[in-house]
Order: C-alpha cells, then structure tokens, then sequence
C-alpha cells in the first residue's frame, strides 16, 4: 500500500533543530525527533517530487538494523511510538507515524565511517587512478563491482555542501582524535560484517555503506540512518556480475532518467514522470520488504 508523499513536516510551535536533504529534526528536551520526509534529493539537489514511503522505508529499516545489531553496538533510539514523545507533538501523529524516532541527543563524530565490501563509486574512481582507496592499497587487476579480498573502512569528511571527500585514516585521526577513529573504524566493520553477512542469506549484497556515531551520555552510539538505501549500496545476489556497474535497491531509476534528460545539474531541479517516482518508491519498498521479512 502506497502512502501519500510527505514533502515536508509542518509542525507548528515545535523547535526545528534542523532540516536537512531528507529529514527534519525537532527538539524534545533531552532528545531529538528524526523525521524522515519523502524528499530525495539527486546530484545534490533536493528533487521537486517526493517518493512515496520512502521516508517510512528510511525509518522502519533503520530501526530494524538497530534491533539485529543492538548486541553489537549501543545506538541513540528510544521509540518510534509517537505515544512515547513529549506532548507537544502528539497532535501531529498524522506527519510522524512510521516515518519518525525519539532518540537521545549525541554529540556527533566529525567523519562518516564507511565501509567498502566491493569496488564501486567514488572507491571505483579512485582504485582507477592510484590502484588504492583512501590510502589502503589494492591488489592490481580488479574490475569495476568485485568483492574485495576484505571489507575496508574508508572515512569522508562530513561536507555542508557539496560532495564528502574520501580521506586517508590518518586524516580520520586527527579530525576525531586516535582513539575515538580507531573505536569507529573497528565498529564499523564489525557492524558491516553482522549486515552483510544477514543480507547475504536474504538475497541481498550490501556493497558499501556509512555509518555515523556519536556520544550520548558519555557513550559511544551508532546514530542517525542505519544501512539504509539512502545511505547503502544494495545489489540483488542473483544478478551480481562484476566488470561493469549493477542494478540497486534506490534512486537509480532517478539517476538514470536524469542523465537521459541531460539535466545539467544546476537549479531548477526537474519535475519526475509518475512512472519514475512509482519505480523508485516501489524500489524501496522492495529493500524494506526483503531484508526485515514483511511488508512496510
């Protein structure tokens, strides 16, 4: 069942803390409320058309992967029950259902912790031109979508604007300090392995992905979206064939009709066809539905 599209929460007399491309946060005193709208953005712009249920796959998987890796990591989630948030924004149960988390406040680790399972992206670009990524160097020969001899953690900045930059550990370090990057660098590959090997046996490869962590309380926690097609490349199983780029769980149908249409990736941001935002919503749903089991 397809829901209609949030654009954009409205939430009046509640203290927006910030929006970003996809989600709203909202102040709750000690906690913050995370509201995953529909919007998707592409090529760094934030699309007119927003893409039904995305939001709700956004959430509900994350909170799916914060259950199955709770013994794995600690995270920031308190409840997605809008019974359990403040008063003040319970009257807007009707934009928050399904699509929203209370979680404690943390104070965010300045890098993204990702981690690379097959050669693909940025990572693809980058092995192309110096046989390595982000300073860890590979064996010579691979293709463009092969496994890696072993998964690799390779941090970016955190950009405001623009494009993260793929960075060096060491650069990792001296932006979030030794220790804390060595915590996050081992807990991002313990949590990708525990992922990667359940997606596996569900049909799905999960690539690569970004982590973000936090402290909460004094406590190092995973925090903000887990393992979801925002934030994942998810490949069927079946299909993988290394030596070219694959089919994904997520906006590749936006990606590809854009090129198609040659925008030149300047404002205004164009208008989708109703085949494509279909798609691309139903790709989404198709993620949610194979790896937690059910139906959004």
């Amino acid at each position: 069942m397809t829901t209609e599209a949030l654009f954009q929460t409205d939430l009046p007399g509640l203290e927006l803390h910030a929006r970003g491309k996809v989600r709203d946060v909202y102040a709750a005193g000690e906690f913050l409320v995370i509201v995953a709208s529909d919007r998707l953005s592409a090529f760094d712009y934030v699309l007119p058309s927003p893409i039904p249920d995305k939001g709700r796959v956004l959430t509900q998987l994350t909170i799916f992967w914060l259950d199955l890796l709770r013994d794995v990591v600690p995270n920031h989630f308190v409840s997605a029950d809008v019974s359990d948030y403040p008063a003040p924004f319970r009257p807007f149960r009707d934009q928050l259902e399904g699509r929203s988390m209370l979680v404690r406040r943390a104070e965010m680790v300045n890098i993204e912790c990702v981690v690379r399972g097959y050669l693909s992206g940025s990572g693809w670009k980058e092995y192309q031109r110096t046989g390595a990524v982000c300073g860890i160097a590979l064996p010579a020969g691979l293709r463009e979508s092969d496994k890696l001899p072993e998964a690799i953690f390779t941090p970016s900045t955190k950009a405001q604007t623009g494009h993260d930059e793929n960075i060096a550990f060491e650069a990792a370090a001296k932006e979030a300090g030794l220790e804390v990057a060595e915590r996050v660098r081992a807990l991002s590959l313990a949590i990708y392995k525990r992922a990667a090997d359940y997606a596996e046996t569900h049909g799905i490869i999960i690539a690569d992905t970004k982590f973000e962590f936090g402290f909460a309380g004094g406590e190092l926690v995973l925090a903000d979206e887990v393992l979801t097609p925002d934030s994942s490349r998810f490949w069927p199983r079946q299909s993988w064939q290394p030596g070219g780029a694959q089919p994904s769980f997520d906006k590749q149908y936006v990606r590809d009709y854009l090129e198609a249409i040659h925008w030149n990736k300047q404002p205004p941001a164009p208008v989708l066809p109703e085949e494509v935002i279909e798609r691309t919503s139903e790709k989404y749903r198709e993620a949610y539905r194979i790896l937690a089991g059910k139906e959004l």
